[in-house]
């Protein structure tokens, strides 16, 4: 399971927590404009916007599981269990397979808006990158710095739901998150007054108290409140350090620590956690066990190659010792 955020200051930010139960050995990839993306069934595409994220690198084709391209838009693939339905080729659509999706769209589009036009013709088709590799899943988020959408391929077709929230987490469908923030309309960051019985004496015996009954669980309903009212009610200073800082607080809210939720094979946990600078091209990330930031800047890298670059995750605990 996982949580996805995107947030403004000067500049603005998309990232997210990868909650799962192992790792594929993913890396930040770095896919420059001339590198040849070889889509099932979509037209080729040999010269498009270059994109950062975090991949899983296979037979030399990055499986992005979320990227942000050199114009700023953002896109991140969420679990999303007993919900998503993929489908059978369409000669009306373009056919395009979940693993791809991201490079799809972030490889042609600028801005939601230009994304929203996009989808407006895809069909996502029930295929696997290999047989050993079957199709995962997900549902979407997609952000820029002015407005963010979740996309959820279902029974019913491809559904594409305005994000006011700007976060995402997992199952069930995204209507029913927002929907659900109903039932905390009451929880504030303000001091806690008294509007149970006035004329009885009441008072707050902590700070805090304001936000008394969001819920504490790791299950993606209660991630999902949890995240929205921290992203919707923090505040920090605008300059990058302060931001990135505040970006994986936000995350922070919403980890999920190993032994705290178990699976068939093991434990649920943060993996690792994202922070891109989508106005610089600038990768951020964490590790569940180091938690010394790494970063990654695109625009470092010869954008015009046609050759991926893979970092591979810094996993070990770093630590700054006092002399």
């Amino acid at each position: 399971m996982c949580t996805s955020v995107s947030f403004k200051t000067k500049d603005h930010y998309f990232g997210r927590n990868l909650d799962y139960e192992f790792s594929y050995n993913e890396s930040v990839t770095v896919t420059p404009r001339n590198f040849p993306f070889e889509f099932r069934h979509a037209k080729k595409s040999t010269s498009h916007y270059a994109m950062i994220g975090m991949a899983f690198v296979v037979d030399g084709y990055p499986l992005y599981y979320d990227a942000t391209n050199e114009k700023g838009l953002s896109m991140a693939g969420l679990n999303f269990p007993k919900f998503a339905r993929y489908f059978e080729m369409k000669n009306d659509k373009t056919n395009v397979a979940p693993f791809e999706f991201i490079p799809y769209v972030l490889s042609q589009c600028a801005t939601v808006a230009d994304a929203r036009r996009l989808l407006q013709n895809v069909n996502l088709c029930a295929e696997n990158f290999t047989d050993q590799l079957r199709a995962s899943p997900l549902h979407w988020h997609i952000a820029d710095e002015n407005s963010s959408i979740v996309v959820e391929s279902v029974a019913d077709g491809l559904k594409i739901y305005d994000n006011p929230a700007n976060v995402m987490t997992n199952s069930p469908t995204f209507d029913f998150h927002l929907l659900n923030l109903s039932h905390y309309m009451g929880a504030t960051r303000e001091i806690a007054t008294n509007r149970f019985a006035p004329n009885v004496p009441i008072e707050a015996y902590s700070r805090g108290a304001g936000g008394f009954g969001l819920p504490g669980d790791l299950s993606s309903a209660s991630r999902f409140v949890r995240a929205a009212f921290a992203v919707n009610n923090s505040v920090c200073d605008g300059d990058e350090q302060s931001s990135v800082g505040h970006f994986f607080q936000l995350l922070g809210c919403v980890a999920q620590q190993k032994g705290c939720c178990a699976v068939e094979h093991g434990y649920e946990y943060t993996i690792y956690s994202s922070c891109c600078n989508t106005t610089r091209g600038i990768y951020y990330y964490t590790t569940y066990n180091n938690g010394a930031l790494t970063a990654v800047d695109m625009h470092r890298e010869n954008l015009n190659s046609t050759e991926l670059v893979s970092y591979p995750l810094r996993t070990e605990q770093q630590i700054t010792w006092e002399k």
